[in-house]
């Protein structure tokens, strides 16, 4: 018994002096993470809490004029504005960087307010200030919408994880200071130029009324939330197939120039530009080369097209090009052959150029060529600056080789070339903006050489009727061999400036501005493939 006491009484001593010990020290290595992991895990709970949130709670639906839209904010790294017209396609805007995309869903065409609009036309000339005053609504709900969602979304998650309304609280508030400093972040990255600039994917027969106008978006700007409404209504008139809402009326002071190139002998570029000149109303067509695959005179029978392809086709050789390619097209109705630096008009331009001096059809050539081609290219620099001297003004210099078509620099507003089977824009040392177009072609039949089909491309080109200086341009993107994506981007020359109507500009001399979107890359240095 008195065993068990003193085992008893040790026992009780132990603990006490247990609980009246120092703790032990803390664990250099481990604590000092708890607090960065337990922050790292708070965040995680607020971001994705705020996303769900946005996703199930934070879209609204509202009418925009006489169309029934559906707003919504979603995580993006780039930001911008994305208006879905269902079937036809979608409206990219470069609108703000940031975290959050605005995505603007075009759902039906309200029927009755559709009908108002056409038993009271007078109603149609306001229709613009109700969009913006919609627009602007919907705008502010779809604000405190998103900010109650973001809130909401992460309280939540952040009492299912942590169990404590107080952890979760605070996933909400710093859900909500996200997307406030996100708020932030666009508005203060706002670009009302985007409106001019849409990129438009879908079907291509609705590009040229999704994306507008350029002569009115250029001389008729006022504010942005103006240029919205008129987006809007290009929409609108879309969506109306039978009623008698005003249809696309191409503004009939514009020159609208069709820029393909290389089409190596493929059919299909003959029927992409046949509705290209329909759907945009184009008035001359320009090729810079590469028509045939190998100039042999069994693919003269190709230019039986041109004839029927709806608009002037004005065209320069290429180096897959013969000599007897070039007599082969010029024997065409409606085709003109510009080439040792002579010049035709056509609806008032004056185009000159320059053929190839290299005929290469069964090997690639490099863009820097040979110095032929620098050659040709000062032949056609003083070509143009005779005729310029004489009164007749140049207002489109051409060649295949951007080389040979850089040596205009300077003599010339505008300058277009092919041969490297890839678009780039820019404006060179001495003022003049050299447009080198991809392959209307898809390469042709080279096409099929490589890993991936290359994409067909074309670009039009807006010129003032008068003037004849570049107002703007639209690049047309199609999927290659076995694709069938499209694509329609709007540019403009950084020297128009929105809200400012056109205005005759004096005679060339050496303008100055860069070029919309990224700066030009030398000809010598651009990549080839397969040219």
């Amino acid at each position: 018994m008195v065993r068990v006491r003193s085992r008893v009484s040790r026992i009780r001593d132990l603990w006490r002096r247990r609980r009246t010990a120092a703790p032990p020290a803390p664990s250099l290595t481990a604590s000092p993470a708890r607090p960065y992991l337990g922050a790292l895990g708070l965040l995680a709970v607020t971001l994705v809490g705020g996303w769900l949130g946005l996703v199930v709670l934070g879209s609204i639906e509202e009418p925009v004029g006489p169309m029934n839209t559906r707003m919504s904010l979603h995580p993006s790294w780039t930001g911008d504005t994305e208006v879905n017209v269902s079937p036809l396609g979608a409206l990219r805007l470069d609108s703000h960087d940031g975290p959050l995309r605005l995505v603007v869903d075009v759902d039906t065409l309200d029927p009755d307010r559709a009908r108002t609009l056409v038993r009271h036309p007078e109603r149609i000339s306001g229709l613009q200030s109700e969009v913006t005053a919609d627009v602007q609504h919907s705008t502010a709900e779809l604000a405190l919408r998103s900010s109650v969602a973001a809130l909401t979304g992460a309280t939540a998650l952040g009492l299912a994880v942590y169990r404590r309304p107080r952890r979760a609280l605070a996933a909400g508030g710093l859900s909500l200071a996200v997307l406030v400093a996100c708020a932030g972040t666009a508005y203060g990255t706002w670009n009302p130029r985007s409106v001019l600039e849409p990129r438009f994917s879908g079907l291509l027969s609705s590009a040229p009324s999704v994306v507008g106008n350029a002569r009115s978006i250029v001389s008729d700007f006022d504010i942005y939330q103006q240029e919205l409404a008129r987006l809007v209504t290009n929409m609108t008139r879309l969506y109306d197939a039978t009623s008698t809402l005003p249809a696309y009326n191409p503004d009939p002071t514009t020159l609208r120039v069709l820029h393909v190139s290389d089409i190596h002998l493929n059919p299909v570029a003959w029927q992409i530009i046949e509705s290209v000149v329909t759907e945009y109303k184009i008035d001359v067509i320009v090729d810079t080369g590469d028509l045939m695959d190998h100039g042999t005179a069994a693919e003269n029978g190709f230019t039986s097209a041109i004839p029927d392809l709806g608009a002037p086709y004005v065209f320069v050789r290429g180096n897959h090009d013969s000599m007897d390619s070039q007599r082969a097209v010029a024997s065409r109705a409606n085709a003109h052959v510009v080439d040792d630096g002579r010049s035709v008009v056509v609806k008032g331009l004056r185009i000159a150029g320059i053929g190839d001096p290299q005929f290469t059809p069964d090997r690639s050539v490099e863009a820097a060529g040979d110095p032929s081609e620098r050659v040709a290219g000062q032949k056609l620099a003083e070509a143009v600056r005779r005729q310029n001297a004489t009164g007749a003004k140049v207002d489109i210099a051409v060649a295949h080789n951007p080389i040979a078509a850089a040596q205009t620099d300077g003599i010339v507003p505008l300058i277009l070339a092919g041969h490297t089977h890839t678009r780039n824009v820019g404006v060179l040392e001495k003022g003049s903006r050299l447009m080198v177009q991809g392959t209307t072609g898809g390469g042709g039949l080279r096409a099929v050489e490589g890993d991936t089909p290359q994409k067909v491309e074309a670009s039009v080109l807006y010129l003032d009727q008068d003037t004849h200086a570049l107002q703007a341009w639209d690049e047309i993107t199609l999927g290659g061999l076995g694709l069938s994506t499209a694509e329609v981007s709007r540019h403009l020359p950084e020297e128009v400036e929105p809200g400012r109507a056109p205005s005759p500009s004096p005679p060339f001399s050496s303008p100055s501005g860069s070029p919309s979107g990224s700066p030009f890359v030398t000809p010598s240095t651009t990549a080839t493939s397969s040219p």
